[in-house]
Order: C-alpha cells, then structure tokens, then sequence
C-alpha cells in the first residue's frame, strides 16, 4: 500500500545510496560495481528489460550526443523511443525520456516508492543501479520499442550492461576516470568494450590504434561483427554556421539519405562524426529501415544542450561539458572552426579528479583572459587550487566562487565581437546555461528540489 511519496521525497531516497557520481570508488571493481545486484532488482521487477530492444553506447567522448542522435532518428522513423543518459543538466528527469519527453515528477515518486521493498532486498546497491533499474521499468510501462542506453561509467561493470543489446556502440576513448578504469588506453578500452556482447554487431567510432586493437579483439573473441567508422562508414562536411552544419554521410562510399546535404543543429565536426556513428548503428538494427525523411528530420530535430550550445550572439556565449583533455581540444578546435578571430574569455571549473595540464593547456593556451570558478556539485574542484594548477602551467587565472559570478566577470571583460565559453564540467555548463537565462529575463531550467 502506497503513502504517496512526492518527487522531493523519490530523490531524497535514490540519493540515499551510495552516489559514485559525487564520491568515486577506489576502483572499477565488483565490490563496488556488481552487476549481480542489478540483475536481482531487475528479476523482482518482472525484468522489464526483455519488453523492448536496445541499443547500447559506451565511450569516453561523444557517448550522450550520439544516443541523442539515435533516438531522435528511431522516434522521427516512427518508433516508440526511450533515452536513459547520465548525468543531467538541470533534473534528474532529463536522465530518462520516452518518446522525447522527459519522465513526470509522478511517475519518479511513484515507481520509487514502488521499488523501495524491492531495494531492501538487496544488500549494497547504489544510487546509479536504482536510477537504471526505475527507468527500465518505465520505458516497459510507457510501451518503449527501442531504448537508447548511455552507459554510465566504464563498460563492463556498469549497470546497463544487464542489457543484450540488438548493437553495441563504443565512442572515442580517450583517458578519462583514470584512478578507477586504469592509465592505459588499453585498459581503458578494455573496459569500455566490455559491453561487447556474443554475436551481436559492434559499431566503433575512429579510435587511437592501441584502443581500436583491443576493440578489435573484444569483437573477434566474442564473434561481434564490427563496423569501423572512418573505413565503412564516413562523412563529409560542407557548409556551417553558428545555428548548425550540412555534411553527407557514405556507406562504403555510397551516399546515405538521399541526393542533398543533411543537416544537424549541433556544432563542431566531432558531432559529425558522433551523427555517422548513430546512422551506422541504427543501419544494424534488426527490422528497422530508416528512410531518408526519417533520418533526415531525426538529424535535424535532434536537441542536446550544454555541448558547444550557443547561448548568447554579442558576446558569442558557449557553454560546453568538456572535461578532459581530447575533449578540451575538440571544444576549441570547432570554435575556432565556427567563430574565428574572437577574443577568448573562459569561465572554467572543474571535478578536481578530472583536472589535467593536457585539459589546461587546451583550454587556456588561446584565452586571453580566463577566471577559475567552482560548480555546486561535491566534487569540484576549489578555484583557488585550479589557479594554481594553471600558474604552474604558465597561465593566469581570476577566480570566483561561483559560475553565475564569474560570467557576470566574463561578461564585462567581453567585448560584443569577443567569445565567452563557460566549460570544464557539466555542472559549469548546466550553471552557466541557467544564469545566463536568469540574466536576461528567461524562463530557467527547472531544477530539482535536493
């Protein structure tokens, strides 16, 4: 019998739990990630998992924007979708979506309540594997046909990987999490392409040669046909501005969607590459014919804030999740692409585990002026540290202690022809999306209660 818990009440408890996404483990191992625990919540939910058909992304760069992509293409082909990424913007709600629309503080109270003698059950489990196990179910209630599933850490281990998917997909990996996955790209790869399931197609975006070989032998061990992006699967860019770009994708070398140009809303060439990953999966799915209308309005349709998001034209505004170093450089390489011969102003905050002088030189080598400043989230990193890990590298840095102050900063530095990125972390781009919007009499992102 039900008491009739609110939203407030739902997150208090999933946050109950041991939270990795604010305190991290010492390692990626099964005393901390234990996919048995997930396997039993799932069977006391009647396994909702075998209702619909997935697709399952893992990688260190480009995995949320590329489960973004396919699910906008599968609900635009007419498909009855569900989104589960991590971590939010602004609502736990935007971690799980159904046919593009965000789960309602009801449902989140409801099925919490509902999970919570099932949960008790099952000694050690964490904040993340109730978080999977409440969107299963509701992506089971709601009618879901394909489920788009962003892991959340590594591969292997992760909660999502309960799933056998209808394809796997590994994004580029870079070094990232490297106290808990491993300092090697081998290591790390080795993680990530757990996900690879017996027999089922893999799709690889393009991947340094000491990641792509351990991919490769992940596939042939486990007879997963793999799909290079890069060799079977290319793109070419053509025209772009700052509302979004046209590129042709090719399917060994013939032209995918039709005579003209697609187009997509997101910026920088990475999310070119992220678009040709998600078209080469959605090309495996079994059943599935994607049509150029479809796919053509899946791409065109797509939303994915927080990543190189245009927030404001004069100064050109850019908040962006960047978080290590690959990313860092891919984030300034499309600005420079997009808006050339600006000034750069970089509001910057960081996790202090995520911190490195490849992230620092990226970032600031080409600012001309840059302020260091702190999310809420637990683990950022205090911004008189930061200072000092720039000075240490050659650079100065302000500092603020909030990302609303130090765009405030950023702001009256800025000239109208000059760039302002706001970057580093999520939770900076999520702050600086808000405050931005406060500034100028905007409705702002709903957040959470706690």
């Amino acid at each position: 019998m039900t008491t009739g818990w609110t939203y407030r009440d739902a997150l208090i408890y999933i946050y109950s739990f041991t939270d990795y996404e604010k305190k991290a483990p010492q390692a990626y191992a099964p005393e901390f990630y234990d996919l048995t625990r997930v396997h039993r919540l799932l069977a006391l939910l009647g396994d909702p998992q075998r209702t619909f058909q997935v697709v399952h992304i893992a990688g260190t760069k480009g995995k949320g924007s590329t489960a973004a992509i396919a699910e906008s293409v599968l609900r635009a082909a007419g498909y009855r979708t569900g989104l589960y990424t991590s971590p939010h913007l602004h609502t736990f709600r935007e971690r799980i979506r159904a046919g593009g629309v965000l789960i309602p503080e009801a449902d989140v109270a409801r099925l919490a309540e509902t999970m919570q003698p099932l949960v008790a059950q099952i000694a050690g489990i964490t904040t993340f594997e109730v978080m999977t196990g409440l969107a299963l179910v509701w992506f089971a209630e709601q009618g879901v046909e394909w489920a788009v599933l962003e892991v959340g850490l590594g591969g292997r281990l992760d909660a999502t990987n309960v799933v056998t998917p209808a394809v796997s997909v590994i994004t580029p990996i870079s070094y990232d999490h490297t106290a808990i996955l491993g300092d090697t790209l081998t290591q790390i790869a080795s993680e990530k392409a757990g996900i690879v399931k017996p027999g089922v197609p893999a799709v690889s975006a393009p991947q340094t040669p000491e990641a792509l070989a351990v991919i490769k032998a992940t596939c042939r061990s486990r007879g997963a046909p793999l799909t290079l992006i890069g060799s079977d699967w290319t793109w070419q860019p053509a025209e772009s501005d700052l509302d979004g770009q046209s590129f042709t994708i090719y399917h060994h070398n013939a032209r995918v969607g039709g005579r003209a140009p697609l187009w997509i809303p997101l910026l920088g060439e990475h999310q070119l590459m992220n678009a040709t990953t998600a078209v080469a999966a959605l090309a495996l799915l079994p059943g599935v014919r994607l049509r150029s209308k479809a796919l053509r309005l899946g791409l065109r349709t797509v939303r994915w804030p927080g990543r190189l998001e245009i927030l404001g034209r004069a100064p050109l505004l850019v908040a962006d999740s960047a978080h290590n170093g690959d990313s860092a450089q891919k984030l300034m390489a499309a600005l420079h692409a997009c808006c050339p011969s600006r000034r750069l102003h970089v509001v910057f905050g960081a996790s202090a585990d995520h911190v490195t002088p490849e992230l620092l030189r990226a970032l600031l080598s080409g600012a001309s002026w840059a302020v260091a400043t702190r999310s809420r989230h637990p683990r950022a990193a205090d911004p008189v540290w930061l200072q000092v890990q720039a000075g240490e590298l050659g650079f100065h840095l302000e500092v603020s202690g909030s990302v609303a102050h130090a765009l405030d900063l950023a702001l009256a530095q800025a000239g109208a022809g000059d760039l302002i990125c706001c970057t580093g972390s999520v939770f900076v781009a999520a702050e600086a999306r808000a405050a931005w919007f406060a500034r100028q009499g905007l409705p702002v992102p709903a957040s959470d209660p706690v």
